[in-house]
């Protein structure tokens, strides 16, 4: 077998006082590393905080960890929301929505070469985007141009659309991390500089990754009004 499987489950709690500790959601994902270098991501996505989301995505990267394409079907307050399809190639990214509100929705975006990472709302999704980060010029801050959202809400739960910004990544340093999966090395993260980027301020949002150059999503707290926590609770690897 010349690819490599792994998968894993991710648990959503709440940091507010009033709710510490109490679950609020879930994610399911796999990795396929296939033989060209490429990865293939699948992850299912829910929320249970009203209104509830049901995401289900498909993400592909080549060997370089670009995004090639994407699928996206939400569901929102339990009912269908919608889907898209996203393509990525040099110069320009293209999506193909049906949306319950607003039917068909056609985009062609010119971009000055590839779009150098897709934000498709799994929260496993938030650590591999870490790749962007050059870890020789170790702990720092660097501002991260022509990236791409599925939906500029913070809880991903429009659309499925392109929407194009860029963010900052502090990288903080490597650490040792313990979570439901595991003890793991980590690399610790911090998303930052999304001032203007975004209709709404997103908090400021650590996360923390395994480090061994695959970027698996170990623990992720989000500050501010959201004051949410996540953690990587399963996870098995087939070669």
């Amino acid at each position: 077998m010349k690819h490599k499987t792994t998968r894993g489950a991710i648990r959503y709690t709440s940091n507010k006082p009033e709710r510490l500790g109490q679950e609020r959601g879930r994610e399911y994902f796999s990795i396929t590393r296939q033989a060209d270098g490429a990865r293939v991501l699948h992850a299912h996505c829910e929320i249970d905080d009203a209104p509830n989301v049901i995401r289900d995505v498909v993400l592909a990267l080549d060997s370089a960890w670009q995004p090639t394409d994407c699928s996206v079907r939400l569901t929102v307050g339990d009912r269908y929301e919608g889907t898209g399809l996203m393509r990525f190639a040099d110069g320009h990214a293209e999506c193909e929505t049906i949306n319950r509100r607003d039917g068909r929705i056609s985009q062609r975006i010119e971009t000055p070469g590839r779009v150098r990472w897709l934000g498709a709302h799994p929260i496993i999704g938030d650590a591999l985007g870490l790749v962007l980060y050059p870890l020789a010029e170790g702990p720092g801050k660097k501002f991260f141009p022509n990236l791409m959202l599925t939906s500029p809400d913070h809880r991903g739960a429009t659309g499925p659309m392109l929407f194009q910004l860029g963010w900052g990544l502090e990288f903080v340093g490597r650490e040792t991390v313990t979570v439901g999966a595991g003890t793991f090395g980590a690399l610790h993260f911090r998303y930052v500089d999304t001032a203007g980027q975004l209709p709404e301020e997103h908090p400021l949002y650590d996360v923390w990754c395994t480090d061994d150059g695959e970027y698996i999503f170990l623990k992720g707290a989000v500050g501010g009004y959201m004051q949410t926590y996540y953690e990587l609770v399963e996870l098995t690897h087939n070669a």
